[in-house]
């Protein structure tokens, strides 16, 4: 049963690693194979394997089938459905929701049925929203869509893991009201009164993490609450975890079997069988107030198959208990192997029975629970690097604190406070105010940690020949003593160390124009240095593209230092990242066409004929030649590799300063590659500007969609009429470039294009 639920869950991983599902035809064509593998015992793993990837595909074909009609994006549109799941406000005045459509009209048309899941924006004077409540609004929708860039958050993938079909904002002027309230989502309209409830007795991170451990809220916790978190490897704890279910049921069994009569009841057997039924329904309940998240499903499998087996006595093993659970968890929900939590869920508990089952006792009781945690360390090292391309080095001392702190002071107090809630509001208070005393210390503790230097390891993306041979020298090395070739396993460790991304040869120049939305972030790299020419957009919700795309770009390539940081002019578009960037990496100096913007850094001046070389490279600011404001203030750099290729970097100049650079450079001002200046302006790339660069390939950073029509057609046509090749960030994610030292044409590759996913919108023409 093992190895069939083992090939099963390998057959969903299967689908989700195609670039595409295949269609429905073809998993038709592979059902009468499945079926008949079956039929030979030995090939029922095979059989497994087959019927997962079937499972998979067929679901995600189900869910792809209900989409935004193209016709309808970007419409203005009424909409009526229900709020779903506890809306956040990200910042003051707005809110993020789940509004699950279910009719729409336009122009006041008829109403038409449209069963369509959306998250939406509400950016100014949003009301009061709760779960459960029914609205018509005045909305835009489009399909979903995010960043496209390596190392970058997938927004794409984890909408579809939430069945997102679509995303977008409602528009404040329309004919926006609540109709009423309906019967559904009762439990988290109970999770959003206990959630206020909280802030109105908490302030302040105590309240953020009582939330958390209460209700699964984690929308108290702001970014540099995640900071902490993330560096001592202590997420997991903040929120309704496994963990945490499995202490319940614990907990409540412990009870049970020491009430008195339970012996009675139980009619001479063993008092686990009334006590595992009571640890069951306690579970359910803190997993419904977790709104039954991945670690939740999978802690309430295990809890539910020990019940089982309790009462009907028949003893599972906690290995077949695990792959019980994984399965029933993929058969519910295939999407779940695309979120990491996934693997982080089933890993550790995989770890901890793979390391300690069955020799945990030897050790004493200090040095076992440290031993455990090391465990947990060690083997989810692939998935941490794998995902979030860092390490928590002091996990195992942080957990070794914060599990038992969590476990046995906090999570109690909470959950008695939960029970307490119907009950009595004023005891409910007392015992919410008491998990915040006890959370404070452990808080501060923690922020003491994180702010050690050498608390993150960062550790560039590793491709999977690295990761298969370090974790099999992980296995290897956790074995049990007197398993033999123990010491091999530091060898096969040794990749992760001694594998370094590739980087561009002396002479060479790598530039990536990173997809940022509406707004740009390059990056120029030569062998030995890095520029990063803005940083894009930082949004009213806190969100910035310097933390969420550039600082994991630069990781995942293995920079850990920008010698030079260059922003072109103070719009948000450009400027907005930038500190984030500067916050995370080590940055040696900064130039910008507005200085005076930066107050958070010692920023210089750019200025027409400063220069330099960096491995045989050279790099000019040919604009601006005297203090400029707006857009015209932009620097503008060009890069001319070893072979005198060039590539021209403008920022959002427009026709004024366009034509002063033909006067001044003329010939010189031709290169091989452009970024558009202004995103594709009509008042940039004039006639004349575009035929003395005569580039032969053309990036515009503009947005999927933009507002604004970036990039306009007639300026696209403009460059298409020389022979030049374009491309938008916005419909092709990171445009990625390499002029080599020796000459030749530059190589040119977008990301959407090099990483095709099912969940991808493809690159567009």
């Amino acid at each position: 049963m093992v190895i069939e639920g083992l090939a099963f869950a390998a057959g969903v991983v299967l689908l989700h690693a195609c670039a595409a599902v295949p269609a429905p035809g073809v998993l038709l064509m592979l059902l009468p194979l499945a079926a008949s593998l079956c039929l030979w015992p030995r090939l029922r793993p095979l059989a497994c394997l087959v019927t997962g990837f079937l499972w998979a595909g067929w679901q995600v074909q189900a869910l792809q089938a209900r989409h935004l009609p193209a016709e309808l994006a970007g419409l203005d549109l009424q909409v009526q459905g229900v709020v779903s799941g506890l809306p956040r406000r990200p910042a003051r005045g707005s809110a993020r929701f789940t509004f699950h459509i279910d009719r729409y009209r336009h122009a006041g048309g008829h109403w038409r049925a449209l069963r369509l899941p959306a998250q939406l924006y509400w950016y100014r004077r949003a009301p009061a929203l709760t779960a459960g409540q029914r609205w018509q609004l005045e909305v835009r929708l489009k399909a979903p869509r995010g960043f496209a860039n390596p190392g970058g958050f997938d927004r794409e993938r984890h909408l579809l893991v939430a069945r997102i079909r679509a995303t977008g904002y409602v528009r404040a002027k329309g004919a926006n009201r609540r109709l009423a309230t309906g019967a559904c989502c009762c439990v988290d309209r109970w999770r959003a009164r206990l959630s206020a409830f909280v802030d109105t007795h908490l302030e302040g991170m105590p309240a953020g993490l009582v939330r958390a451990l209460a209700v699964g809220d984690r929308g108290g916790l702001d970014s540099s609450a995640w900071r902490v978190l993330r560096a001592t490897g202590t997420a997991h704890l903040m929120a309704i975890s496994g963990l945490h279910i499995g202490l319940v049921a614990a907990f409540v069994l412990l009870l049970v079997r020491r009430l008195p009569g339970v012996g009675r009841l139980a009619g001479g057997r063993p008092r686990v069988v009334i006590g595992a039924p009571a640890a069951l329904l306690a579970a359910t309940g803190y997993a419904l107030a977790a709104g039954f998240g991945l670690p939740a499903q999978r802690a309430l499998l295990m809890v539910a198959v020990f019940t089982v087996t309790a009462v009907l006595r028949r003893p599972a093993g906690l290995g077949r208990a695990l792959v019980l659970a994984l399965v029933v968890v993929l058969l519910r929900d295939p999407l779940a192997v695309l979120a990491p939590g996934f693997w982080l869920s089933f890993g550790a508990v995989g770890w901890i029975l793979y390391a300690t089952l069955g020799r945990y006792g030897r050790r004493g009781r200090f040095a076992a629970p440290l031993h455990l945690q090391g465990v947990l360390a060690l083997g989810l090292l692939p998935v941490s690097l794998a995902g979030f391309q860092q390490w928590p080095l002091l996990s195992p001392l942080a957990n070794l604190v914060a599990v038992p702190w969590t476990g046995l002071l906090a999570v109690p107090l909470v959950l008695l406070g939960v029970t307490a809630f119907p009950l009595s509001t004023t005891l409910a208070a007392a015992l919410f105010d008491a998990a915040g005393a006890v959370l404070a210390p452990l808080w501060a503790l923690l922020a003491w940690l994180a702010a050690w230097p050498a608390m993150l390891w960062h550790q560039a993306l590793p491709a999977a020949w690295v990761l298969l041979p370090v974790a099999a020298g992980l296995l290897l090395a956790l074995a049990p003593a007197g398993v033999p070739a123990r010491v091999a396993a530091l060898g096969l460790l040794a990749p992760l160390l001694l594998v370094a991304p590739p980087r561009p040869p002396a002479g060479a120049v790598w530039l990536s124009v990173l997809d940022v939305g509406q707004g740009l972030a390059a990056v120029v790299r030569t062998r030995d240095h890095v520029l990063v020419y803005d940083a894009g957009p930082r949004f009213a919700s806190g969100f910035d593209t310097g933390a969420a795309v550039v600082v994991p770009f630069l990781r995942q390539a293995g920079v850990r230092r920008v010698d030079r940081l260059l922003v072109s002019h103070s719009d948000n578009d450009h400027i907005g990242g930038a500190r984030s960037l500067f916050e995370a990496l080590d940055t040696a100096s900064i130039l910008s066409g507005t200085p005076a913007a930066i107050g958070w850094a010692r920023a210089r001046a750019c200025r027409r004929g400063q220069a330099w070389r960096w491995d045989g490279v050279r790099f000019e600011i040919l604009a601006p030649a005297q203090r400029r404001s707006g857009n015209n203030a932009s620097c503008v750099l060009r890069v001319t590799s070893a072979a005198g290729q060039r590539l021209l970097l403008p920022g959002d100049i427009e026709a004024a300063v366009e034509r002063r650079l033909v006067a001044e450079e003329g010939e010189a001002l031709r290169s091989e590659v452009l970024v558009a200046p202004h995103h594709g302006s009509r008042t940039s790339s004039t006639p004349t500007f575009v035929a003395a660069v005569h580039p032969r390939q053309v990036i515009f950073a503009a947005g999927h969609h933009n507002r604004f029509g970036f990039p306009r057609p007639e300026v696209v046509a403009r460059y298409r009429a020389l022979g030049a090749r374009v491309h938008a960030t916005g419909e092709e994610g990171a445009v990625l470039v390499r002029l080599n030292a020796r000459g030749g044409p530059p190589e040119l590759v977008s990301w959407r294009r090099r990483q095709p996913r099912h969940w991808r919108s493809p690159a567009g023409p």
